[in-house]
Parts: C-alpha cells; sequence; structure tokens
C-alpha cells in the first residue's frame, strides 16, 4: 500500500510508535508482511493507514463519508481472524456465475456478457460493480511515475480467439483483488484470462521487460513466479489458467507483486499483477429460483462440523478396527455423502461407469442431481489394507489443496461400502493417455508433455517443501497422475501416502508401492525419504518423454525402460528415447534437458538426487542440468538380485504392492536406533533372492 505524507505524522497502535513519518515520503506497506506483531491485526492496520491517509489529504467529512465505510468493509474482510467470513451480502446467496472483462466495457462473447470494469481511481481503492455481483480492491502505487494507469490499453493487433477481452487489462503496483459476491455456496471452476500487452516481442527496448506476480484462489496460492509472456509462449498471446474451488458465499482472487522482474521498462512503473479477464461458472445445475434449505444445511454442517465428522469416522472404525485409533486428531475439511447419492449417481454402480481400476478398488463416474460430475473410489472394507488405505488418504489429502493435487470432495462410510469423492478428470490417467488401449490414448504434444511433467513436479514441491504437513507420496507413476479437461496434471492416489519423519527413514514391516517405480534404497533396505518420490518422477519423466510404460518395455539385456536410458548417453543416441510418434515436432533442447532431469533424479544414490524444487527450477530452464556419471551394470551375474523384482513386474502389471518388509533387512531403524527381528517375510525373500542367483 503506497502513502505519500508531507506532514509530520507519528503511526500509534496501542500507544506504541511504529514509525515516524517526517517530510515528505512515499511508503510502500505490505499488509501481510508488516502486520505480524502483538500490537495492531491487518485490519485495523489498513484502518490506521486510510486515516493517515484522510488526515493529511481530506477534510474530516471526506474522511467519515461512505469512501471511509468502503476501507472499512475491506480491512475487515482482512483482519487477521476473518478469512473464513465473507463480505456483506444484501439477500440470499443467489448468483452462480460471473463474468468480468477486467478494465473493458461490456462484451458478450459466447453468450456470456463479460461486465464492465471501467473504474480509472488510484491507489488504495475499493470499489463494488454497478451489478453488485463483484467488487475489486487495488492497493499500492507505481514507484517513480505517479501518473501511472491502472488500466493497460493494448495498441497492436492481437491474433486470438475472442480479442476483444485482451483489448485492455486491470493493473496493480502491489496487491489486486477480486470478490465474488453472494455466490451459491458450491464448487465452481475459476479461469483467469491474461496477455502480456505492455511488453513486445521485437528487439526494441519494450521486448527485455519481466513481469512476476504471484495468484491465490481462497487463500490457497495457484500460481507462483508467474509470467504471462512465458507461459503464452510471447506477449500479445492469450493464456487461460483454470482452476476448480469450493466457495462460501464470496470468492477471492487475489494477484500480489512481490518485487520481482523488471519495473522500468519500458517506462518506469510497469510492473505489478496484469489480468484481461475473469470467469466462474458452476460445477453444477444452478438454482435460479432459490437455494434449497436442505442443502444449505448440509453443506454449513459438513464445512463448520469438522470435529463430528472426525469423530464419526473414528468411532466407525474403532469397531471395524482398533488399530485404526489414529483418526483421532485429523482435521478433515471434506463433506459426506450418503450410500443411496453414490448409488444414484453412478447408475447403482453401473460397469459402463467404470472409469479405472485403483491399486485398492475400482473408479466410477458419476453425475449428481445438481449436475456435477464426480469420481468414486471404492474400497474394500473387508481388508484391513482397504481401511488403511480409506482412512490415510482422507486424512493426507483433506489437508491439502493444490492446482497439481487432485480434490477430494467427500466421502461415504454406510454398510460395507467405504467410498470416496474426487473431481472428476475428464482425460483420465496420463498412463492411458501415453499407452493405454490405442482408442483411450491422446495425441500428446510435446508442449503438452512439458506441461504434465512441469504440472507433477510442482505438485511434488508443495508436497515436500511448501506443504504445512511434508508428505511422501510414496506411489508416484503414470496411473496415478490424472489428466483434467486442459490436459494439467494432477497427483492422485494418497493411500500409500506417509508423513515425512527425517528421525525415522527406515521401514521395517511395510514396504508399499509400484515395482518399477520404487527408489532401490526403499526396496531393498526400507530407507525412505522425500527422494523415493524424486526418484519415481524421474521414471515417469522417461516415459512422458518416450511414450513408452517403463515396466512393460522388455529388450533383450533390459529390465526396464530405465535401463536403457542410462546405457543411451555412453552410446551417444539420447534422443532415440523421444517417441517416435512426436516427429521432429519437439524441441531438442528441452527434450535433452528433460531426459537428463530423468536420470539425475533416478540416481542410485538419493543423497545425489535434487530436491522437486530444484527439479521445477531445471525444467523451467532457470537452473542447469548436471548430467550424472552413472554406469548401470548389466551383467547378469551382478543384477541378479533384480531377477526377483523383475518377475514381480511382470506378474503386478503395474499394480500397487505391499511387501511385509525390505528384500534385504538392514535390521536397524533410525528412530530408536536400536536392532529389530527380521520382519516375517525376510526367510521369503531370501528364497526368492537365492531363486534369482540359481537361475543363472
Amino acid at each position: 500500500m503506497g502513502i505519500h505524507v508531507d506532514k509530520d505524522v507519528s503511526i500509534y497502535s496501542c500507544g506504541v510508535v511504529l514509525h515516524r513519518l517526517n517530510g515528505v515520503t512515499t511508503f510502500m506497506f505490505d499488509v501481510d508482511v508488516l502486520v505480524g506483531s502483538d500490537h495492531v491485526s491487518k485490519g485495523s492496520f489498513l484502518q490506521l493507514l486510510y486515516r493517515i491517509q484522510c488526515t493529511v489529504y481530506m477534510s474530516a467529512r471526506q474522511c467519515n463519508s461512505h469512501s471511509l465505510s468502503r476501507r472499512n468493509l475491506v480491512s475487515s474482510y482482512l483482519s487477521a481472524n476473518s478469512y473464513s467470513r465473507n463480505l456483506p451480502c444484501s439477500g440470499k446467496a443467489e448468483n452462480y456465475n460471473l463474468f468480468i472483462n477486467c478494465g473493458g466495457s461490456n462484451v458478450t462473447i459466447g453468450g456470456n456478457e463479460y461486465e464492465e470494469d471501467t473504474t480509472h481511481l488510484g491507489s488504495s481503492i475499493y470499489a463494488e460493480s454497478n451489478s453488485g455481483k463483484w467488487a475489486y480492491s487495488s492497493t499500492g502505487g507505481f514507484v517513480g511515475n505517479k501518473e501511472a494507469k491502472y488500466i493497460a490499453i493494448n495498441s497492436s493487433i492481437l491474433n486470438m480467439a475472442n480479442p476483444e477481452l485482451y483489448m485492455t487489462a486491470r493493473l496493480s503496483p502491489l496487491s489486486l483483488k477480486y470478490y465474488g459476491l453472494c455466490l451459491q455456496k458450491r464448487y465452481y471452476t475459476v479461469k483467469l484470462h491474461f496477455a502480456e500487452v505492455m511488453f513486445t516481442d521485437d528487439q526494441t527496448y519494450s521486448s527485455v521487460g519481466e513481469r512476476f506476480f504471484d495468484v491465490s484462489i481462497q487463500g490457497q496460492k495457484v500460481l507462483q513466479d508467474f509470467n504471462i509472456a512465458k507461459e503464452a509462449n510471447g506477449t500479445g498471446k492469450e493464456i487461460i489458467k483454470s482452476f476448480t474451488t469450493i466457495v462460501h458465499g464470496t470468492l477471492e482472487i487475489h494477484l500480489q507483486w512481490l518485487g520481482k522482474g523488471t519495473n522500468s521498462i519500458p517506462w518506469r512503473g510497469v510492473y505489478g499483477p496484469l489480468i484481461s479477464a475473469i470467469s466462474v461458472t458452476p460445477n453444477f445445475k444452478p438454482d435460479k429460483s432459490k437455494l434449497s434449505g436442505a442443502f444449505l444445511g448440509i453443506a454449513a454442517a459438513s464445512c463448520t462440523g469438522i470435529v463430528l465428522t472426525i469423530t464419526l469416522i473414528w468411532s466407525f472404525f474403532r469397531r471395524k478396527n482398533n488399530e485404526n485409533n489414529g483418526l483421532r486428531g485429523l482435521e478433515l475439511q471434506t463433506g459426506y455423502f450418503t450410500l443411496k447419492q453414490i448409488k444414484i449417481a453412478t447408475k447403482n454402480f453401473d460397469p459402463e461407469n467404470k472409469i479405472g481400476e485403483g491399486g485398492f478398488g475400482p473408479v466410477y463416474k458419476g453425475v449428481l442431481p445438481d449436475g456435477s460430475v464426480i469420481a468414486v473410489k471404492q474400497l474394500s472394507s473387508k481388508s484391513k489394507q482397504g481401511n488403511h488405505e480409506f482412512i490415510n488418504e482422507i486424512g493426507m489429502i483433506s489437508a491439502l489443496q493444490h492446482p497439481n493435487l487432485v480434490k477430494l470432495f467427500g466421502f461415504c462410510i454406510e454398510g460395507n461400502q467405504l467410498l470416496l469423492i474426487y473431481e472428476y478428470m475428464e482425460n483420465n490417467s496420463l498412463a492411458r493417455a501415453l499407452f493405454g488401449p490405442e482408442r483411450h490414448q491422446l495425441k500428446l504434444d510435446w508442449r503438452t508433455r512439458h506441461k504434465i511433467c512441469l504440472g507433477i513436479a510442482r505438485g511434488l514441491a508443495f508436497l515436500h517443501e511448501e506443504s504445512r504437513i511434508k508428505i511422501i507420496h510414496r506411489d508416484i507413476k503414470a496411473t496415478n497422475i490424472l489428466l483434467d479437461k486442459d490436459l494439467s496434471a494432477k497427483i492422485s492416489d494418497f493411500g500409500l501416502a506417509r508423513l515425512d519423519e527425517e528421525e525415522n527413514t527406515h521401514i521395517n514391516t511395510r514396504i508399499a508401492g509400484t515395482v518399477g517405480y520404487m527408489a532401490p534404497e526403499y526396496v531393498m533396505r526400507g530407507y525412505l525419504t522425500d527422494k523415493a518420490d524424486v526418484y519415481s518422477f524421474g521414471v515417469v519423466t522417461l516415459e512422458i518423454v518416450s511414450g513408452m510404460s517403463n515396466t512393460s518395455y522388455g529388450p533383450k539385456d533390459f529390465v526396464y525402460l530405465l535401463d536403457w536410458a542410462y546405457i543411451s548417453p555412453e552410446q551417444g543416441s539420447l534422443l532415440e528415447l523421444v517417441d517416435p510418434n512426436l516427429g521432429s515436432n519437439y524441441f531438442k533442447e528441452e527434450a535433452l534437458r528433460m531426459l537428463s532431469i530423468a536420470l539425475v533424479c533416478t540416481n542410485p544414490s538419493p543423497a545425489l538426487r535434487p530436491t522437486m524444487s530444484a527439479v521445477v527450477s531445471m525444467l523451467k530452464g532457470k537452473t542447469p542440468v548436471s548430467f550424472p556419471e552413472v554406469k548401470r551394470s548389466i551383467d547378469k551375474t551382478e543384477d541378479s538380485r533384480f531377477k526377483s523384482l523383475e518377475r514381480m513386474c511382470r506378474e503386478s502389471q503395474s499394480k500397487s504392492i505391499v511387501m511385509d518388509g525390505p528384500l534385504i533387512d538392514t535390521s536397524i531403524s533410525t528412530l530408536s536406533g536400536k536392532e529389530s527381528a527380521p520382519p516375517p517375510s525376510a526367510s521369503k525373500s531370501k528364497e526368492i533372492l537365492q531363486a534369482g542367483t540359481s537361475q543363472n
């Protein structure tokens, strides 16, 4: 927030002088950064700053006008303890869509009227639309250019669909928020339309400018260091980012500049978030008359009755199996579905609605009465394993929200049914798209493959490094990567996920995952860290580039596709791994980079594998890839111990497996540091290894 002060002003809060402003000075404040002490809340801080601005520039009467009430409205919404609240709604929440032409006049696209957004007011403003369906707030002043405009107008020819939406854009020097007001309490698809119209692709000074900003929806960051021109492959080109979110009355879209990129090209003050249009559409059949009171009751109960939900699940599994008492502490944010609802949605689990087979049960497509499309994962309640996966998946994924993680809508516990309800992914799994039945395969061009790979990397980086709870997925493979209608990748199936416990890295009892994707130190020694996911990611990256399955590839002398990949650099034929279906329609430099990343990630030594945040940087071309010097022997006498894995691979057909212990028991846990008895399957594992040796 920018405040230009030309008087001696002291800022007090709770009797404490925070700053003294002397002379003519411009101060830039970021509320999220400055507000953290016990002296001032976010809300009171915004009010305080506005009152200073009033005192310096306005009369007392102006300070008490409706403008102040508007600032109070925003500050109340932004206060530290009010993120769960909603902006005031004059009546019932009856809105179910929203279309805004940011910075431009009314325009109709595809039968939808995008409302005008032409307010030219400057910094620190809150404004509501004429329709009352939305509002926006902007904070900050453009440094070095007091005359800078808050609406960008394109002057070049735009060669794109619906160029009317991209002729203008709303700008902000620091923070720009759009609020969707009085929306029905359901799931929505939010599409953000961008086009870089202030820089150029020519050889002029304007071509070297760079814009970076972050985007959050409902308080969850969905885009970080977003560069419009790079994402759209050039300036003056549109890029649309689509997200699914749940709205409880008010939708908040927050675009924020954090000081990255240029700020004086092509002139001073060109930086900060920029957006061309916003569309919000319902993932349900809208109730255009009035909302169902019963539905509101259920929605309210599912959102505010988290403790009750935990108790329900915990009580059920306590009766079923005492070993599941660990559910008591989970903070679930999911909804509860009845078995009747699910049967109606899936037509009583009609085989025609079956869209896949997970490691522990089938997956069905369903349609709820309101038109929402869902995916229903059916787990077996007869086995302890099914119970464990059910609890684990709810506990893990309900606490996580990221654009590259599949969303869990809810669950059902009724009779002998254990059901998980997810968002529906129109393009099924990456495995089916790449090497499924020919009728289901998708023609993925190079750009799409790169986008999918980057999406998986971002999702894993979130799990390992950015989430409040650090998680190891343990079963990253092509069948667990789902593709939405825009072919964006989403990581699914958290049934085998574990918390990342740095002090407890050895697992002596239960090795779980998919043969061909599991890291060698995990399979052989039970050593589990987030680097096991990095290894699996490397295998999936190899599959994305080659279009072949790691586990079904079996030429002479090679157990896996990965074996061939390790030999290829020595023979100078690494690019031979690129999917022949691509022909020459790919970028050789990017292909080599992705293949090198795959080999770095699958380094036999976990210590030499990169972190997933480093992988993201490599994929973006920001960080060079150190090509690994790894020579994998194909001497059958040395690798006889892998014969058992090969045999298991052929039998498993890429399904998740569970072993009672590592193939080579270390008998050591770093948690206790004491020796432990060999797992029940240790002798059986030795028999398998001996059998593999004798065959040679």
